[in-house]
């Protein structure tokens, strides 16, 4: 490819959060058009689409879309239903089962929908913010289920039955735990003050305020904590 060549497209899922800031940061540094892609899917709290706008602007996205697929009509979680939010786990309950925020196939619609504009975009890349931490309670997180989606793929789309192309799902942040997370956003320079967490988030005077309790918060803190480093967002 020559200087003069457009960088090679790929999706890149962009919810909001510090892992997936991460891995918009390390599509970018891989030489990708990152084009960002976000769900309204029901979620109890739209401030998270807040934080993907942002990490999207600041990360050098190509383009954003938010795309809604409402899976609050499904219920079945408490991200998405009159469920209540688990606080204060022991730190060896979380990832010990699947919790009552997994939201049901979510990763599996959420790829589902950036294959589709892969296939629009002549992209052969989809960039995943899952990570060590995460798939031993979540079964879409895991890397058996990212396997499975790439031979999905290449028999779901005109370009793998067809032509033959082979997308892949890249999540480069698979083998990393909250502390490496933080470390690697700081060596790729990922302002994680943009970024939000929380599954239980207070907003006060306007401002949001993370919760400090919940399993994805206590999980963050202690990935700061572990890198010593300081967390630059706000707690209640």
């Amino acid at each position: 490819m020559s200087t003069s060549d457009p960088l090679p497209p790929a999706v890149c899922l962009v919810s909001g959060g510090m892992d997936s800031a991460v891995v918009l940061a390390e599509a970018r540094a891989a030489g990708r058009a990152a084009h960002a892609l976000s769900f309204r899917y029901g979620q109890r709290h739209l401030v998270e689409l807040d934080a993907a706008a942002r990490v999207a602007e600041a990360g050098g996205a190509a383009q954003h879309r938010v795309v809604t697929v409402d899976l609050s009509t499904l219920g079945g979680s408490a991200l998405t239903d009159d469920i209540e939010v688990p606080k204060d786990r022991a730190d060896d309950a979380i990832g010990g089962d699947v919790p009552v925020t997994y939201v049901p196939a979510r990763n599996t619609v959420f790829l589902s929908v950036a294959l589709g504009w892969a296939e629009v975009l002549g992209a052969r890349e989809l960039w995943i913010g899952v990570n060590a931490m995460d798939y031993s309670g979540y079964p879409d997180c895991r890397p058996e289920f990212l396997e499975a989606f790439e031979r999905l793929a290449a028999v779901a789309t005109a370009a793998g039955a067809e032509q033959g192309e082979r997308f892949r799902v890249r999540a480069p942040l698979m083998d990393l735990d909250k502390a490496g997370i933080v470390r690697r956003a700081a060596e790729l320079g990922v302002d994680l003050g943009l970024t939000h967490t929380c599954y239980d988030p207070l907003v006060r005077d306007g401002a949001v305020l993370a919760c400090g309790r919940c399993d994805a918060c206590r999980l963050r803190l202690k990935g700061f904590a572990e890198a010593g480093a300081t967390d630059p967002v706000a707690y209640a």
